[in-house]
């Protein structure tokens, strides 16, 4: 196993959009701290988070003081968050539990389930989907906790498992080989969340969205 050297201060600190040092931050990690370890610790958060909030892709802020890892903690399951709400958490709970973790953004290609988001942004390319890297036994490992697994079942995908040692991303194809997630570019990964560059590029894929706000459900 190739080893990453140890991460700058900056992956383990909390900053404005990784509010790790926010008291219910702290309370739900230490809810799911495990004790046989980190990789134990960061498997709990993981599915946690992937399933104690739905994922959303109808609420997403263009407004820079939105995105709190926080935030997520005071909404209902239900109303949920979308793939950078999610990610935020997880790379938030593990600095407050001492696990370096940074925001990695690709852009994507959903061929599943997105009929309506999709007509409503003029494509299927989800810009900027966000997921979190977390610094386990001296290397990087990716974990999205994006999709809760009431909604596989209903895509008829199985939920996205992390182990800790493997990187965790999006399926390219569901079980009846059917192509689910395109990994189409990669924009790197950041300590927090690089918010000019995320609104540039939607403002270069979804022209209307950057000026109008996004879509909504009804």
């Amino acid at each position: 196993m190739t080893t990453s050297p140890r991460p700058s201060a900056g992956f383990l600190e909390p900053n404005a959009y990784v509010d790790s040092d926010h008291p219910g931050v702290i309370a739900f990690a230490e809810r799911h701290r495990s004790a046989h370890g980190e990789i134990a610790t960061a498997v709990a958060l993981y599915e946690a988070i992937r399933d104690g909030y739905r994922y959303n892709p109808w609420h997403v802020s263009l407004e820079a003081s939105d995105y709190r890892a926080s935030a997520l903690l005071e909404r209902t399951r239900e109303r949920g968050g979308h793939c950078i709400d999610k990610a935020l958490l997880l790379a938030a709970c593990a600095r407050a539990l001492g696990i370096p973790s940074r925001l990695h953004f690709a852009n994507v290609r959903n061929h599943i389930g997105t009929a309506k988001l999709e007509a409503q942004l003029g494509t299927n390319l989800l810009v900027f989907h966000g997921y979190t890297g977390l610094y386990l036994e001296g290397r990087w490992v990716a974990a999205t906790p994006a999709f809760n697994k009431e909604l596989c079942a209903h895509l008829g995908v199985p939920p996205l498992e992390f182990d800790g040692r493997s990187d965790s991303v999006l399926q390219t194809y569901s079980p009846q080989g059917d192509r689910f997630i395109e990994y189409v570019e990669d924009h790197g990964a950041f300590p927090d969340v690089p918010h000019a560059k995320m609104l540039a590029e939607w403002q270069k894929h979804y022209g209307h969205v950057a000026r109008e706000g996004w879509p909504s459900a009804s």
